[in-house]
């Protein structure tokens, strides 16, 4: 399983992704989820994935090397992409070319085409956008009203991303509020967990201000996890109990 969660705000878009994938109960491994593709002072793109690993590892690697194009001859790729629009559908075009390819193999052997992605950025003098890519290549986007979609397991961390974000987000609140929301789905769901990648890009700024990996113990992680569950004790034990009971009217 997965968790993955892109939030963007005025300020820029934060993205986070767990790094857990597990083929059954004794066969848990570490891969990175969330790939950058930067070109400091033109573009910067991130993509974060959940679905079958295999699947998900051949789009990014066709992404790296571009998808061939019938009337110029030459690849489509997200450098010459012209907006973040046209890069979407290049990720679509990406999955749907991996599907015709190993799709059959995959449905004769049992095993489901599974793949979702995150892909969010910004091109120079363009808006910045976030969209979620499903596994027949198309896509919703982002807006101000919900301003951040999940893949994988969201089911955990939603509610602490719808109370707690709205587009007016401080840039390191949006984050913060997404580790926290990556805590309640990894106590919650043992298939999703450490290492975190996560990465953090300033609205026009060109390249990514921070691209981190958070490890087992890492001090801050350790310290959010521990307060936000001393901030949920407090204030179940602050709120009066419900006035039910065999006396009331």
């Amino acid at each position: 399983m997965t968790y993955c969660a892109g939030v963007l705000v005025q300020d820029g878009l934060v993205m986070i992704a767990d790094t857990r994938t597990n083929a059954g109960l004794d066969d848990v491994s570490t891969f990175r989820k969330l790939h950058v593709f930067s070109w400091p002072g033109e573009r910067t793109f991130a993509v974060a994935t959940a679905g079958n690993l295999s699947v998900t590892q051949s789009v990014v690697s066709l992404l790296h090397e571009g998808i061939p194009n019938a009337e110029t001859g030459e690849p489509d790729t997200l450098a010459n992409a012209p907006s973040m629009f046209r890069a979407a559908q290049l990720v679509g075009r990406a999955i749907r070319s991996v599907r015709d390819t190993d799709g059959p193999a995959l449905r004769e052997a049992g095993v489901k085409f599974d793949v979702s992605m995150l892909f969010g950025g910004q091109i120079k003098g363009q808006p910045m956008q976030l969209f979620m890519i499903y596994g027949a290549g198309n896509f919703i986007e982002c807006g101000m009203d919900a301003p951040f979609l999940q893949i994988g397991e969201h089911k955990y961390g939603k509610p602490i991303l719808d109370r707690a974000v709205t587009f007016r987000t401080h840039l390191y609140d949006a984050l913060k509020v997404g580790l926290i929301s990556m805590d309640s789905t990894m106590r919650s769901n043992l298939g999703v967990g450490l290492p975190i990648d996560l990465i953090v890009l300033r609205r026009d700024a060109g390249e990514p201000e921070l691209n981190r990996r958070i490890e087992a113990g890492e001090p801050y992680f350790h310290d959010l996890r521990e307060r936000w569950s001393a901030a949920l004790r407090a204030a179940h034990t602050a709120i009066p109990r419900p006035p039910y009971g065999p006396t009331s009217g």
